[in-house]
């Protein structure tokens, strides 16, 4: 089998050549075929030395590492973004079901990153490289879910969930449209994934669309009754943190 050809990018030095080093002595059948400080450069490396893998780092001072899917298209090649700190680049990139490694780097993430890449070797849709860059740039109204299905992936707006109900390691998604949808992550990735668009987590099975909550019924623990009609328990231990957070909404 043949090693895969890795382009890095990022701006700073010392993280091109720290990620370079870990790939060549911890990772195996990986060769490294270019590494670039720009975007600019990126895009004349990446024509020239055709990597199978780039890993992209998405803060860089002229440049965002996104500005590279914009102007490489089709973008031929896969891709692990790479981030340190940008809560809303990270969010962007989790929206659209995209690869990512948080930096400083776990040996044992990055081998995952190209295990998964010499398996699949499959580049996600263009579609998925847009909607990252309309999520990255858009505010909570006009995000995108992409959500894997059989055939291939359908991107869904979050402000149009009403619950997200856990499955065991699956999670239903509750639409406004009436729409049930069965996805393979669990609840607790989409608590974490939506954490801050005005999702709440209110028993250890359900997370509700604050914005879609149509009346809170104050039995013992509470009840709330959801634009649908549907209702949800709030559990004992989230009752206050609950009524906290729905206090602040109608402020």
């Amino acid at each position: 089998m043949n090693d895969v050809r890795v382009m890095i990018v990022d701006d700073e030095e010392g993280a091109r050549e720290s990620l370079s080093n870990l790939l060549e002595n911890y990772v195996e059948g990986v060769q490294i075929v270019a590494k670039s400080e720009s975007i600019d450069s990126a895009m004349v490396k990446i024509e020239k030395y055709t990597p199978e893998l780039v890993f992209l780092d998405v803060e860089m001072p002229f440049d965002s590492g996104f500005e590279l899917l914009e102007l490489m298209k089709p973008i031929n090649f896969n891709i692990v973004f790479v981030t340190a700190y940008d809560h809303s680049a990270l969010k962007a990139i989790k929206f659209s079901a995209l690869d990512y490694l948080l930096k400083p780097f776990d040996i044992e993430d990055l081998k995952k990153a190209i295990k998964k890449h010499v398996h699949t070797k499959k580049i996600p849709p263009t579609d998925s490289y847009d909607n990252l860059i309309e999520n990255f740039k858009s505010d909570y109204q006009e995000r995108k879910l992409a959500i894997p299905d059989s055939n291939g992936i359908t991107f869904i707006a979050i402000s149009s969930i009403i619950r997200c109900e856990s499955d065991g390691n699956y999670t239903r998604l509750f639409m406004n449209t009436g729409k049930k949808i069965l996805v393979s992550k669990t609840l607790g990735e989409y608590e974490n994934m939506l954490a801050g668009d005005g999702f709440f987590r209110v028993h250890r099975g359900h997370l509700v669309n604050m914005s879609q909550i149509h009346r809170f019924f104050k039995t013992e623990s509470g009840i709330i009754e959801m634009s649908d009609g549907t209702q949800v328990d709030v559990s004992r231990r989230k009752k206050t943190a609950f009524m906290e957070a729905l206090n602040t909404r109608k402020q």
